[in-house]
């Protein structure tokens, strides 16, 4: 992450679409324990964080990102708990055991079926992983959410996705749309955020601050056709 794309991102209560509903399903779903262990995977800057606690209020969790300025956002979220280890490294490599990998719009980063693989040795026996990816909702997309998602080729219908999962040997426990209200609250967000820094930007924040409004405006065109699946899976 540039240095630009930071200072829009700094400070935000999310790096991406979700809301603490989408934890609480996907801890329902796994079945997890009061005590379950989890990790938040791609965690930015914790915004998951204070759900997945409450998912397992005697748990332990793991929370991991490649920026260590959101682990540090983090830790100023969250203040001093013992139950939270926070560092910042390869969300490739997990070591667990785990009940349940958290992934709020990271995984396609490594790539489902990549990553599902890496994370099966990190998984606890009956151990499940609640991911969110970018996702078709219509067999014909427009051309202006085709235009929105054009720098993530990879997307599919929720049928691709299910099939990269089990290319990895995992199933699809339950499936879930992240909701627009979830979407449109981020974006109010990052809106007002560009909006403040518009006025002092020099040209590298200025170019970052055209791009997200771009996308901003991009997705009031998108979101009927397409949004985030968040998908349970496990071990096949």
């Amino acid at each position: 992450m540039t240095d630009a794309f930071y200072t829009l991102y700094q400070g935000l209560d999310r790096e991406g679409p979700g809301e603490p509903d989408d934890v609480a399903w996907a801890a329902e779903v796994a079945g997890l324990r009061r005590d379950a262990r989890i990790c938040d995977a791609g965690c930015g800057s914790g915004a998951d964080v204070p759900a997945l606690l409450a998912a397992a209020p005697e748990g332990k969790l793991t929370a991991v990102d490649s920026h260590k300025p959101f682990i540090d956002e983090l830790w100023m979220r969250i203040g001093p708990d013992k139950r939270v280890t926070a560092y910042a490294g390869n969300m490739a490599k997990l070591k667990g055991p785990f009940d349940l990998i958290w992934s709020a719009g990271a995984l396609y980063f490594i790539g489902v079926t990549e990553g599902l693989r890496h994370w099966r040795p990190a998984l606890a026996k009956g151990g499940m992983v609640a991911f969110s990816e970018p996702c078709w909702f219509t067999e014909t997309p427009s051309e202006a959410a085709r235009a929105f998602w054009a720098e993530y080729p990879r997307i599919t219908g929720p049928e691709g996705i299910d099939a990269r999962v089990r290319a990895a040997d995992f199933e699809t426990v339950a499936v879930r749309r992240i909701s627009d209200a979830a979407w449109a609250a981020y974006y109010v967000s990052v809106q007002a955020r560009v909006d403040a820094l518009r006025p002092t930007a020099d040209a590298d924040l200025a170019a970052v601050l055209d791009a997200s409004q771009i996308e901003i405006d991009g997705w009031q065109r998108a979101k009927a056709d397409s949004g985030y699946l968040l998908s349970v899976v496990r071990p096949a």
